[in-house]
């Protein structure tokens, strides 16, 4: 087992056929519920057998080629889904069936490709943002970015809520303060209003101001904000009547 290569790196770099053996292999451990009978159905067609090797080689030759394109076409369906959801401030937040997923295959699989390990809305609501309300793209070398809470409007939880920063591969980005999120448990300095801005940029907002940053990249960059058990009743993220602020560039 590779335990220094990244998992993702790891999925990408296996052939259409390695792929295939590989879920052969876990679906022998790891039966399909009943509700998926239509899609093992399906799948049946390739060779893809509950209990069953895959063995490419009693493929057509037309299934063959067929399958080679499989990983490019599979990368467009979850980049098109990510594109039909409709941001909220320019974060995703995805539906009452994450991890609930029932036969939405799809978005089973595009969420665990933004990030494997989803919770259930009333557990945990992870909103992304990989772009400002106008699309672009977050980029630390361009920008500074700020994200205002109003006075009492932080994520509404009864658990505890943290915000992380990534950078374009996804991973932790690193930095001088080996700084990688925010969170309530973190003592922020606030305006004379009461509000708070967290900065999201490369170089420090100054001393007075760095209990509050967020280093980023030099690079294209996204954030992610983790609410654990968010509140049910308004205002809450879960019924829509709790939305996380927009993050805007000041530079």
């Amino acid at each position: 087992m590779d335990i220094k290569t990244p998992t993702v790196a790891q999925v990408q770099a296996l052939s259409v056929n390695d792929y295939f053996s590989c879920l052969a292999k876990l679906l022998k451990t790891n039966p399909p519920a009943a509700r998926d009978a239509p899609i093992v159905a399906r799948m049946a067609k390739i060779g893809l057998v509950p209990g069953q090797d895959f063995d490419p080689s009693k493929l057509s030759a037309f299934d063959k080629e067929a399958l080679k394109a499989v990983p490019k076409l599979s990368l467009m369906k979850m980049l098109k889904r990510v594109k039909e959801q409709q941001p909220i401030n320019g974060w995703l937040v995805f539906g009452s069936n994450v991890a609930n997923w029932g036969d939405d295959y799809l978005l089973r699989a595009t969420t665990a490709w933004l990030g494997p390990g989803w919770n259930l809305p009333a557990d945990a609501v992870y909103p992304l943002s990989q772009k400002d309300t106008n699309g672009n793209d977050y980029n630390g070398a361009d920008h500074k970015y700020v994200l205002h809470f109003d006075r009492g409007q932080f994520p509404a939880v009864k658990g505890f809520w943290s915000l992380t920063m990534y950078d374009e591969n996804n991973f932790l980005a690193a930095n001088p303060l080996n700084r990688y999120t925010l969170s309530q448990r973190d003592k922020f300095v606030k305006n004379p209003d009461d509000s708070v801005d967290l900065y999201l940029q490369a170089d420090s907002p100054g001393k007075a101001r760095e209990a509050n940053w967020l280093p980023a990249p030099k690079t294209k960059f996204g954030v992610m904000l983790r609410l654990y058990w968010p509140t049910d009743t308004p205002p809450s993220i879960i019924d829509g009547t709790w939305k996380p602020p927009a993050i805007k560039a000041v530079q």
